[in-house]
């Protein structure tokens, strides 16, 4: 198999470090590891396939001689160094926002629109964490009747804020043991014990750029440029993996029964669900691993040509790392 030199720009971060995880679990075939990070990691080591892999700066330098790039770094890093990414040659899987609503770059959830990998210019862009697990989960059902409308809940946990998130949860809970203050610096109220309904800046009519990349994204993953999403996204105390209750509106009507056999047969889906054994999707079980777990499945009561469901999934690989190694292994196909 051809080995292929493979960049990893944000290497030292949550989900740099996952890709990392990613390429050596699916044994992609890196024939060299290029990490990528800023000025102050520049010389220290990631494990890497047992050895140590030196992290050398961020600089359009460092991407000669690269075939693929994986970013994990913010915005502005990702838009500093896509024309050198291109200028080598080199094809560039984003997981920043900068180039998702770009309409020459393909936005890709593999086990949703894979086919429009083959668009792409050189650069690919990674959707919202959120809105890959909503898509996976709910594809299937667009594929039995077109989604008109979908009204969302998301219940994030504190890892999607970065790695400090968990420390300062695990922080804040210890503090309120010993009686102590609570000084919030990662987020801009206490989390331990309670939740903060506002994920991103005012976008739009009171929704948040968090909530409104569930309609704006989903829209072209889905190739449904019509479609609209009321979205309401919410910090929770919980470490790892986002939640999802979704209610769907279709052109037709979808039974419960349909839906379940949809979504138990889709790609990337695990079907749990089993009100009477209390069996669920909950983010404890869906940690660490890479299927949408999918449960609760209903009638939605407000609409007869609705189903509602809940889903759950591991932000950090589903919905970063490894969907972007899934779509980098849908390039080299």
């Amino acid at each position: 198999m051809k080995q292929y030199t493979v960049a990893v720009l944000g290497a030292t971060g949550a989900v740099g470090r996952e890709m990392l995880k990613i390429l050596e679990e699916r044994n992609f075939p890196v024939g060299k590891l290029v990490p990528l990070a800023s000025g102050r990691s520049a010389g220290k080591t990631l494990p890497f396939r047992g050895e140590a892999v030196t992290i050398q700066e961020a600089a359009p330098a460092a991407f000669r001689g690269v075939d693929l790039v994986l970013g994990a770094a913010e915005n502005d890093v990702a838009k500093a160094m896509a024309p050198a990414i291109l200028a080598a040659g080199a094809v560039f899987v984003d997981n920043s926002s900068a180039f998702r609503l770009d309409p020459d770059v393909p936005l890709v959830v593999p086990e949703v629109n894979p086919g429009d990998v083959k668009l792409h210019k050189g650069i690919l862009a990674n959707p919202n964490c959120s809105t890959i697990i909503t898509v996976t989960a709910v594809n299937a059902l667009n594929a039995l009747s077109p989604i008109r409308t979908m009204t969302a809940s998301t219940y994030q946990a504190v890892s999607g804020a970065g790695a400090e998130g968990p420390l300062e949860l695990a922080a804040q809970v210890g503090a309120l043991e010993r009686g102590e203050e609570i000084q919030p610096k990662v987020f801009p109220y206490q989390i331990a014990f309670n939740l903060i309904p506002q994920i991103g800046s005012e976008q739009y009519l009171g929704y948040t750029s968090e909530e409104m990349k569930m309609q704006n994204e989903g829209r072209k993953i889905m190739h449904l440029p019509e479609l609209k999403v009321s979205c309401t996204c919410v910090r929770v105390p919980v470490v790892r993996s986002h939640s999802i209750s979704v209610s769907c509106h279709f052109d037709a009507p979808v039974t419960v029964e349909a839906a379940r056999a949809a979504i138990a047969a889709a790609p990337g889906c695990r079907l749990v669900d089993d009100l009477g054994a209390k069996k669920y999707p909950m983010p404890l079980d869906t940690s660490d691993q890479d299927l949408v777990y999918v449960g609760r499945i209903r009638p939605d009561l407000t609409d007869p040509n609705g189903i509602a469901l809940w889903c759950c999934g591991d932000q950090i690989r589903k919905g970063a790392a490894t969907n972007a190694v899934q779509i980098a292994e849908l390039i080299l196909t």
